[in-house]
């Protein structure tokens, strides 16, 4: 089949087979690359129904056929490429139709920095933004459910999404919100493909509820599997397919516009800074720091912070020169040289407030509280968001650094993402280390330590093949230690390839059999971005792994 001749019959929008776009859209930020057939930006909905109806109508004559959608590429775990029909929605699909200071309406290829431009431009934020928040668009946020460092205070992205257009396997555009008991009945009357969809899936849900919710992770956020447990509600009657949607990275549908709810920015913040020098009470430590209600709550390792002082001519750009020369003399009576040590990790916790006053007041009574603990070498109170703005550089741009900065190895996003109950952190980190320590593999540990959520990204030269060999293991070595002390192996960043192999594992064949079936009847063909999620299998994924950068 002459795919690009076949689909400029039904398409209007751009179509590119051209090898160098083909190879730019074959990775995305994780370690894997799949080479598409060809890359189709969309000019309207109506173009990704007839993509819709032409695969869906091709698929058993050409088998090979199958849609991923893509906006920035920033995905970690491989959800972003494919090698079909990759659906490009940066080019046209980026409009917004209406943003006020409680709510907004915007297509998925939209960059959150445009859309947080104007969400200000009201007073207002929608705050499950990611760290690549300068990268990643609001479509990928939703397909990823994403969070960040807001997410203590505000949760994830399934909080915000209020509705949802989407195109499902029979090549039609509906609208999904949440339902009361009253109007999911008539939904499920009626005689058509939405009618039937909605009845199989309440079906599935009530006739395995316990189990469905017993298979909750007990963990303040997640990012794994089919949502099934907050579809369907008994006790409060509401059904809500957004919470299936978000989050499943295009495997039941391509998402062509978003609702989101937002929130107040909150106008003064600081920051206290907490210097390390064990982690023994961490245990201790974190329900401390909690208990004084901070707004954000982040962490780095010693890696982190030896790495944003080897290149710390990277942030001259981001700072300005007088800001960032401010930035090189401030570290130094900070505890970071000059007889006190390099911490072992670095906490920052954000307060804020209505006024300047309150977030000070917030900062000291937090500083006296940590105070009785003897793992700090110091403890310092930034109480205005720009005397923070160094340290939540570091915080951030580790994993940008990582992949620009250190040229004979690349960033190897394997073991991620996962997240543990925060008491259990004293215990599971050393082990840990033990691990990242057994496959020598060079890596920074940072994340939101108010949910236990750390980002592990190894930095590992994987055109050799014996460095390949340690992927397979080294992570299943990590996956068991989290599954051990009751975590996910994903709060942010999702399966993809790289963790949807792992699925089984982590919820049991009976759930995990659920989930596959809710993936078979929202695409009985297979269409919607194959191979990833509960679709993905240890041989394809980590046969696709990189060999050249």
């Amino acid at each position: 089949m002459e795919l690009k001749k076949e689909l400029a019959k039904i398409f209007h929008g751009g179509l590119d087979i051209r090898e160098k776009t083909l190879e730019e859209f074959s990775h995305d930020a994780s370690l894997f690359e799949l080479k598409p057939s060809i890359v189709a930006s969309p000019q309207d909905s109506e173009d990704i129904k007839s993509l819709v109806k032409f695969v869906s109508e091709n698929k058993k004559m050409h088998p090979e056929l199958s849609l991923t959608a893509r906006s920035a590429g920033t995905d970690m775990s491989g959800a972003a490429i494919g090698e079909s029909i990759v659906i490009n929605m940066t080019a046209y699909m980026k409009k917004s139709f209406g943003i006020n200071s409680k709510t907004a309406h915007v297509q998925p290829g939209m960059y959150y920095r445009h859309f947080e431009r104007k969400t200000l431009e009201h007073g207002s934020l929608m705050p499950s933004y990611p760290a690549s928040r300068e990268l990643a668009t609001v479509g990928g946020m939703v397909a990823n459910n994403a969070g960040g460092e807001k997410s203590l205070e505000y949760g994830k992205t399934d909080n915000f999404v209020t509705e949802l257009g989407v195109v499902l396997a029979d090549g039609n555009e509906y609208r999904v919100k949440p339902l009361t008991k009253t109007e999911l009945i008539k939904k499920m009357s009626q005689q058509d493909y939405e009618g039937n969809l909605y009845k199989k899936t309440f079906e599935l849900l009530e006739a395995n509820y316990d189990d469905i919710q017993a298979a909750k992770p007990n963990v303040t956020k997640d990012s794994t599997g089919y949502h099934l447990w907050d579809v369907w509600n008994r006790e409060t009657g509401i059904f809500d397919l957004t919470k299936l949607l978000v989050g499943s990275q295009g495997t039941l549908g391509i998402i062509t516009d978003i609702k989101f709810r937002l929130v107040k920015k909150q106008t003064y913040s600081g920051t206290l800074v907490c210097y390390m020098k064990s982690i023994e009470n961490l245990g201790e430590i974190v329900p401390t720091v909690l208990e004084e209600k901070p707004a954000t709550f982040e962490c780095f390792d010693d890696a982190t912070l030896w790495l944003s002082i080897k290149f710390i001519f990277a942030f001259l750009p981001r700072l300005g020169f007088w800001a960032w020369l401010k930035m090189c003399i401030s570290l130094i009576p900070n505890g970071l040289a000059l007889g006190r040590g390099v911490p072992k990790m670095i906490l920052l916790v954000e307060f804020t407030g209505d006024s300047q006053e309150d977030v000070t007041y917030k900062i000291k009574k937090a500083k006296l509280s940590l105070q009785r603990f003897k793992d700090f070498t110091y403890l310092e109170g930034n109480d205005t968001e720009s005397k923070a703005r160094k340290f939540w550089l570091m915080r951030r741009e580790s994993f940008n650094l990582l992949r620009s900065k250190v040229k004979d190895k690349h960033t190897a996003p394997f073991i991620d993402d996962f997240i543990v109950p925060p008491e259990n952190l004293a215990k599971f980190l050393p082990k840990l280390r033990k691990i990242i320590k057994k496959y020598k593999l060079l890596a920074t540990i940072a994340g939101h330590l108010g949910d236990g959520n750390f980002h592990v990204i190894p930095l590992m030269d994987i055109t050799k093949e014996k460095e390949r060999k340690k992927l397979i293991p080294a992570q299943k070595e990590v996956n068991k230690l989290v599954l051990e002390y009751g975590g996910s192996i994903s709060g942010e960043h999702n399966d993809g390839l790289v963790r949807g192999p792992w699925l089984e594992e982590m919820y049991g064949k009976k759930v995990f059999g659920l989930m596959k079936d809710v993936k078979g009847l929202y695409d009985p063909q297979n269409i919607f971005n194959p191979n990833k999620k509960t679709d993905a299998t240890w041989e394809y994924s980590f046969s696709h792994v990189r060999k050249d950068f």
